[in-house]
Order: C-alpha cells, then sequence, then structure tokens
C-alpha cells in the first residue's frame, strides 16, 4: 500500500491522541500493519491488544517493532506475575479500533464474554470504540453478526462498515475490512467534530421517574433513558461537560466528562435541574417525567383488604417550564414531546409555552420510536421550521440532535 495516502506533511487531527488497536485472528490482520504505520505517521501513540488466535495471524514482534511498544495480549505479561491492567488501558485511551473484527469477536463483545484480554479491554473502556468487521460474506449477512453488530451500535459503538470485493474465499461480496486510510479518515471526523463543545456545560435529564405509593410500589412509565444517555455520550464526545440527571435506569455512562445526579422522583429531578441548570450553556430535557404524583404515601405496604382503592394525585412541578422562566441570554433549552395524537400541534404548543429554543418530537405512532426501542424517529421544531428525519439507532439521532445544538450555541454567541 503506497504511504503517500497518508498527508503526513502537516499536524494533524491525531497528534497526540492514544489508541489502543486490537487486532483478531483474520486474514485480514496485515491491514493493520499499515493501519499502526499510518496513525504513528499522524502522531498518534499506538497500544496494540492481540487476541490468541491473532497471534497465528501476524506475530506480536511485527507490531512492536511498529509501535515500539510491548505487545500485549496476556492476562499476565511474565511468569513472575506481572500483571497487564485492562482498566488502566480503558482509562488512557483516546480511543480505541478493533480492526480486524472477527465474527467470534464481535458477538463476544455484544454479549460481554470476558475470555481474553481484547474483551476485558473493551469492557474497560471508557473512550469511543471503532469496530471495523472482517469475513467471508455469508458470516457478515448471517442473521447472528448482523444482531451483534446492532446489539453494539446500541451501546454507543462505531461501526466502520467492511468494503465489498474479493475476499479470502475467492467469493465475492460484502466483507472486506475496510481500507486503513478510510479508518483513519474516520478517527480523523471523530476529533475534528471532538471540540465543537469545549468549554461548553450542557445538562441532560434522562429515563423515568418513579412516584412513591408505598415502600414498595410507584407510579412510573416505561422510559429506559437510552435517549438521553446516549445525547449524554454524545455531547461528552464532543468535549463538553455534561451533568447527567438520571432517573431509576440500568444503564451506565462510559465517558470520563459525564457527572451523573442519581434521581428518583420527579421533585428530586426538579431540585436537580434548579440547582444546575443556572450553570449552564445548555440543557437537554430528554426524560419523562410523571406528571402527577400521589398526595400521600403510605408508610407500610397497602394490604388487599378492599375492592377499591383511590389513590389522590396532585400534579408535579413543571421542570420545563421553571428553566424556561429562569433561562438567561445565551443559554439554550430543548426539549421532548413525545405524543400519541395531534403530534405536531401539541409539540408545538410545548415549544412556545416552555420558552425552548427547539423542541424533539416523537410518536408513539411511529414503529420503532418511543420508550425501550433501540432507535427513534425523530422531528426537530423551532419557532419558524420542522427537520423529519427517518428511523435511526438512538446514537445516531443524537449526532442530529446535537449537531443542531451546535447550531444553536453557536448563533447565540453571535447575538
Amino acid at each position: 500500500m503506497p504511504e503517500n495516502n497518508f498527508p503526513f506533511d502537516k499536524v494533524h487531527m491525531l497528534q497526540g491522541k492514544k489508541i489502543v488497536l486490537g487486532i483478531t485472528g483474520s486474514i485480514a490482520v496485515y491491514k493493520a500493519a499499515y493501519l499502526i504505520r499510518g496513525l504513528i505517521k499522524r502522531g498518534a501513540e499506538v497500544q496494540v491488544v492481540i487476541t490468541p488466535s491473532g497471534k497465528e495471524f501476524i506475530t506480536p514482534i511485527t507490531l512492536s517493532a511498529l509501535t515500539s511498544k510491548p505487545v500485549i495480549s496476556d492476562f499476565f505479561a511474565q511468569r513472575d506475575g506481572t500483571w497487564n491492567s485492562h482498566v488502566a488501558l480503558g482509562l488512557w485511551a483516546d480511543a480505541m479500533i478493533i480492526a480486524p473484527a472477527t465474527a467470534s469477536t464481535i458477538g463476544k463483545m455484544a454479549n460481554g464474554i470476558a475470555d481474553n484480554m481484547l474483551i476485558t479491554t473493551y469492557l474497560s473502556m471508557k473512550a469511543p470504540v471503532f469496530i471495523a468487521p472482517a469475513m467471508d460474506l455469508d458470516m457478515f449477512a448471517h442473521l447472528s453478526t448482523q444482531r451483534n453488530l446492532e446489539t453494539l451500535r446500541s451501546y454507543g459503538n462505531y461501526i466502520i462498515e467492511p468494503g465489498e470485493g474479493e475476499l479470502a474465499s475467492h467469493l465475492v461480496g460484502k466483507g472486506r475490512m475496510e481500507e486503513p486510510e478510510n479508518i483513519i479518515k474516520v478517527l480523523e471526523n471523530h476529533f475534528s467534530s471532538n471540540s465543537e463543545l469545549t468549554k461548553k456545560k450542557v445538562m441532560i435529564t434522562a429515563g423515568p421517574t418513579y412516584e412513591k405509593i408505598d415502600p414498595v410500589r410507584f407510579i412510573g412509565n416505561y422510559s429506559s433513558g437510552k435517549m438521553g444517555y446516549a445525547l449524554a455520550e454524545e455531547c461528552a464526545s464532543r468535549g463538553a461537560e455534561v451533568i447527567l440527571i438520571s432517573g431509576p435506569v440500568q444503564l451506565r455512562t462510559k465517558h470520563p466528562g459525564i457527572q451523573t445526579i442519581q434521581v428518583e422522583s420527579a421533585e428530586e429531578m426538579y431540585k436537580a435541574a434548579i440547582q444546575n441548570y443556572p450553570q449552564t450553556d445548555a440543557a437537554i430535557l430528554c426524560a419523562a417525567v410523571a406528571d402527577f404524583t400521589p398526595t400521600h404515601t403510605a408508610e407500610q405496604k397497602i394490604k388487599r383488604e378492599k375492592k377499591d382503592l383511590i389513590i389522590q394525585l396532585k400534579p408535579t412541578q413543571d421542570i420545563a417550564a421553571s428553566l424556561g422562566q429562569i433561562k438567561k441570554k445565551g443559554q439554550v433549552l430543548v426539549g421532548f414531546a413525545l405524543e400519541t395524537h395531534n403530534e405536531q400541534q401539541n409539540a408545538q404548543e410545548k415549544l412556545r409555552c416552555k420558552n425552548f429554543d427547539f423542541i424533539v418530537l416523537n410518536s408513539l405512532n411511529d414503529k420503532g420510536a418511543g420508550f425501550q426501542c433501540d432507535t427513534n424517529k425523530i422531528t426537530i421544531i423551532d419557532k419558524e421550521n420542522q427537520d423529519i428525519y427517518p428511523l435511526k439507532p438512538k446514537t445516531e439521532v443524537a449526532k442530529d440532535i446535537i449537531n443542531r445544538l451546535c447550531i444553536e450555541l453557536n448563533q447565540q454567541e453571535d447575538l
């Protein structure tokens, strides 16, 4: 591969970046050598983590010569008990690339099967992860592989789609690992957009709220928090300091730039939002906050002694309206509207009365959108226009929303 594919004569976005390169057992592993050389020529520091089967295709000596670092393959580097810390690697890296990524490794990553150093490093990784699949066309097209890739996307990983052409089997189709120069372009694009929100502070609310009826029961909703967490990761990846106010969800953040405040009730979320919003540049209100809460919470579990049980409810404090009232010049406030009918009309009314800069509308009438899904279909509405987006993974939807947020913040600076 000719080296003049890489413009090495200028300061590059990868200068000083720390990259963990995961290598697995594929014939495409020869491309990893060119990838390492391209990354290092552009100023990156590369640490290779290789699977045992990967060493059958390329020697650690070759990789170590290219990176000037010992190659990591096993949990223990020597018989004396020297330990290779996957946790330390997860904190050290600015990005992790798995190239080539075999069907086996993709399956293990998707299902958390931590039986080698590469997978444990992946599971400990705080930085963005890029995956470049390489396999025969039928293996790539298999439903299990596609399901695993979709699962990895839903976790927030970036999939670098393989190319089409002649494969090792001499069949022709999709499955060729993407060329090293194109993988580097993906990293370039990632890090070039990584500074858009530098020095910005963004508050995001996510997940449901639980309104207690008694010590064991509550009123809640089906929100999984996936959309709000995807927004938090996207903001942090672009350089923002993120305050994530999260209701009860089964999720955790990956980026170290995210501070998570755990809450349970609408009242707790209201207090956290009111306290933090004045110090931020923007807020995205993605949480599904309860509109009503019981007027009285029983101290003991309510027994089934009567046929009918009446629970009196009172309105919760309106977080969006309260923030809209205290919004200062230069701050951006973004809302969400999940509707079941009169979607456009309801969203536009909410935009106006809550003092949002724009609102993200999604409808439960759209298949694949709404609670619990890994995908979403949105319309972004402001005071003058609306932009309709197709159904996408929530990680990709987050990019669309944050792209719009960046535009709003830039417009505020120009005022």
